[in-house]
């Protein structure tokens, strides 16, 4: 499996599990800034490699009312004080392909949201960036079908390339996640991420925007991480019950640290085992 590298972190290949967190959308700057300070502080202590993620326009949103986040150049400077100021790797998604070159600017990785996976021109434009690109693999997707994805970002002389899976449709308002999925994606030569929150997201669950079973989280991730994957991706907040978008999906930020020892010491027994 290709290595990937993030600053200072090695994702892949044998490497420490990783973990992407943060919250669903940048709410404010003061925020973003506490709660990546205390994963991060989770993380040192646990010795998690930790990259902060969160979204400046919540594009794909059901109801014109929700939530959407500060916009791009509002989100951008949140999240550079929060690289320079934390002292981390930043994640961000884009939603089309003139905002791809103002991303890259302050971004580590440009995240392609899973409803945009198939979309080629924002592919290709994240891609030709040479910045590490994280492809949600889309709720529609079978696990092969991630490969023609990967051949696009591959096209540009860009190999700097991780899979995130995220559950997959099954019936009206439902996720399901096929661990197989997570074996057939690696065989592609690429790390790959869990994302434990949004696979247990009930799209539209609630009408006008969605819901979610936030107590199948640690159940999952245990699961994922047992099976093989190189790292989480886990959305979290101080009080997911008042979160300004996706609070359903999103775990407590009081709950990561328990959650985080349970997958770390299942990593650590398969990487001395030689199983990754």
């Amino acid at each position: 499996m290709k290595q990937v590298s993030v600053k200072n972190i090695k994702i892949g290949d044998k490497n420490k599990l990783v973990l992407i967190a943060g919250p669903c959308v940048i709410e404010s700057e003061s925020a973003c800034l506490n709660i990546a300070r205390r994963i991060k502080d989770i993380t040192v202590r646990l010795g998690i490699p930790f990259i902060f993620k969160s979204s400046f326009d919540k594009a794909n949103r059901m109801s014109l009312e929700s939530f959407r986040g500060p916009g791009i150049r509002r989100g951008l400077e949140v999240l550079n004080k929060v690289k320079n100021k934390v002292g981390i790797a930043v994640l961000s998604d884009v939603h089309c392909v003139r905002e791809v070159d103002l991303a890259a600017k302050v971004l580590d990785i440009i995240q392609i949201p899973a409803f945009l996976s198939r979309q080629t021109d924002i592919v290709l434009a994240a891609a030709k960036t040479g910045k590490v690109v994280n492809i949600k693999k889309g709720q529609f997707l079978a696990p092969w079908d991630i490969l023609p994805i990967i051949r696009k970002v591959e096209s540009t002389g860009n190999k700097n390339i991780i899979i995130t899976e995220r559950g997959v449709s099954f019936g009206y308002n439902n996720l399901v996640t096929d661990f197989r999925a997570l074996e057939i994606i690696r065989s592609f030569g690429y790390p790959v991420i869990y994302d434990a929150t949004h696979s247990i997201q009930a799209p539209a669950g609630k009408g006008n925007c969605s819901g979610g079973n936030r107590e199948f989280v640690e159940g999952l991730s245990r699961a994922a991480v047992a099976f093989g994957c190189d790292g989480l991706f886990l959305e979290v907040h101080p009080d997911p019950d008042k979160a300004l978008c996706d609070g359903p999906n999103m775990i407590d930020l009081k709950a990561l640290e328990k959650l985080l020892r349970q997958v770390s010491k299942i990593s650590k027994a398969l990487l001395e085992r030689g199983v990754n």
